[in-house]
Parts: C-alpha cells; structure tokens; sequence
C-alpha cells in the first residue's frame, strides 16, 4: 500500500514522535522554513510538537494524539518528523493501526523514527520512507542532493535510480550479484529493538538497507557488528536478498577493511552487499521506501540500485 504522490500546495504535518520541535536551534529552523517556503508546500505543526519534558520528549499521550490527528486529518497528504531521538518505541502499543490503514499517508524521517516507520510497515502494509526530517533541511552538507533525492521519492512514479553524491563519490560492492524485494531497515540498532515484539517486519526475501550512528565512541564497531548479527539471526534472515549499507561517520571508524571483516562469516556469499550508500547520519541522504520495491545489479565497477515501486 503506497500512499498518494504529493502535489504543489499539499499540506504536511509536522510531528514529534521522538525528541521535541522546542531543541531544534533557530538557526537550523529558520534554514528549514526556507526550504519549505520555496517548495509549493504548507508546513504546518502539531498541536504538541513542542511540548518538552525532562528527555527532551513529550508525553506518549501527546505524542500519539498528534500522530492519530495527522493521519485523521484529510488535508493533510504527508507527515514528517521533527527529528530523531531515543524513545519512539513507546508509542507502539497506543497506535491506533486500523486509522493508518484507513488513512494511507506519506511518513517520513530516520534514525528512532526507524521505529516507527517498519511498525507501521508490518502491521498495515503501508510503504513509508527513511529520509529526512523537518529539521534536516536546516544543514548544510550538499543540501541540494538530499533535497532533490526527497522530492524524486515522494513526487515522482515513476523507477528511480539511486547515484552516488558528490560528497560519497561513489558506492563499493562487498559481494557482486543481482536481486530485486522490498525493502526493511534504517537504523540498526533501532530496528533490532523491535525483535521479539509483533511490530518487527518479516524479514523473509527482504533486501536490507542498514545504517548506525556512533553513540558508542571507540565500541561502535563493536556494537555494530553484534548489532548485525543480531538481524541476520531472526527467523528468515537466511533468505535475505541482498545488503545494503549507508555511510558513516569518520569517527565510526568503518573503513572498507573493517566492514569486509564485519560481514565475513555472516552474510550468504551469493547475495549482493554494497557499502557506502546516500543514507545515514551524515549529510546528504536519499529517501527510500520502507516495504517498496528495489533492484540491484552490483559488479565491480557497475552498480545498479533502482526503486521500482515508491
């Protein structure tokens, strides 16, 4: 189920599913409200966006009404997040998931909102999209990728190739093949929170796009890697299609040598994993589809990765 392209003059629902609007610095939000105001749309906030508390978060109640109103609201053809954060798990028992359904909307954001995004993926079937936040439109870091990527995806029907930026350069095959499947990830290590919970995706003949922030310094690696396992353990995980891996910051410390070594002795040899991909916790980023359709063609020097549904 893929909600409705947007069209010039739509509304778009800010949300705070995770960490409040209120910590976003002016600076950035005055950047955004540019981008904004040039693209044809009309932003508009949740009631309770900027509510804060103690963990820089709201309430679940608030956080859940603004998120049942969004997708109640007909006006409103696209809800984005705010920003990222730690606690967007909370919300998942109080989610009214016959309303998504019935209201099929554009959702979009990354990092916790990965929560969000294949919860929602797996208990309706709704395709929804790791990409920017309201926020992310505020940064530098070749901003005209990232919004050019953003619009292509939630615009646009027809296949869409995905090349590398200027900042990337360019993408690297861990291990040549070909596959096509829909789509599950984000995060890493805020999708594996939900294993275990009926709100995790089946996994089976699934490709995988996967990503990770160091919020563990010297141990990212560390963490990383039992993170992966982790995944590639689940029910299913032997059908995997193929693997696809976004960038990281230098401070990750994931170098081509380190990764090949992470892989090694976990992922199947005969599926296509490619490593450095537009996507992750630094700028610029594409916007995929979580639960929409991908191909790839991966050899050495020709690499191919197509959204053919979106």
């Amino acid at each position: 189920m893929i909600a409705n392209k947007l069209q010039p003059g739509d509304e778009i629902r800010v949300v705070a599913p995770s960490r409040s609007q209120a910590i976003i610095w002016e600076k950035t939000h005055h950047h955004a409200m540019s981008f904004w105001k040039e693209s044809g749309f009309n932003l508009t906030f949740s009631k309770n966006c900027r509510e804060l508390d103690r963990y820089q978060s709201s309430s679940i109640a608030s956080r859940v009404e603004d998120l049942h109103e969004a997708f109640r609201d007909p006006n409103v053809k696209m809800i984005i997040t705010s920003v990222g954060g730690f606690n967007a798990n909370q919300l998942l028992p109080y989610l009214d998931y016959d309303l998504i359904a019935q209201n099929p909307k554009i959702l979009c954001g990354y990092s916790d909102i990965t929560i969000l995004e294949n919860a929602i993926y797996a208990k309706t079937g709704l395709v929804t999209y790791s990409g920017p936040h309201y926020c992310t439109f505020g940064f530098d870091g070749e901003p005209e990728y990232t919004r050019k990527a953003f619009l292509d995806c939630l615009t646009k029907d027809e296949p869409l190739r995905i090349t590398p930026s200027k900042t990337a350069k360019q993408y690297t095959v861990l291990q040549e093949g070909m596959c096509e499947g829909a789509i599950i990830g984000g995060n890493l290590c805020t999708i594996n929170l939900l294993q275990g919970t009926p709100y995790m995706p089946d996994i089976r003949d699934k490709v995988l796009f996967v990503e990770d922030d160091n919020i563990m310094g010297e141990y990212f690696s560390y963490e990383f890697e039992r993170n992966l396992q982790s995944l590639l353990q689940i029910e299913g995980a032997d059908t995997v299609r193929g693997i696809v891996f976004g960038r990281f910051d230098k401070s990750c410390g994931m170098t081509l040598e380190r990764i090949t070594d992470i892989i090694r002795d976990k992922v199947p040899t005969n599926i296509p994993v490619v490593f450095g991909v537009d996507f992750g916790h630094i700028f610029p980023i594409i916007t995929f589809p979580i639960g929409g359709n991908v191909r790839i063609k991966a050899r050495k020097d020709d690499i191919e990765i197509v959204f053919d549904s979106h």
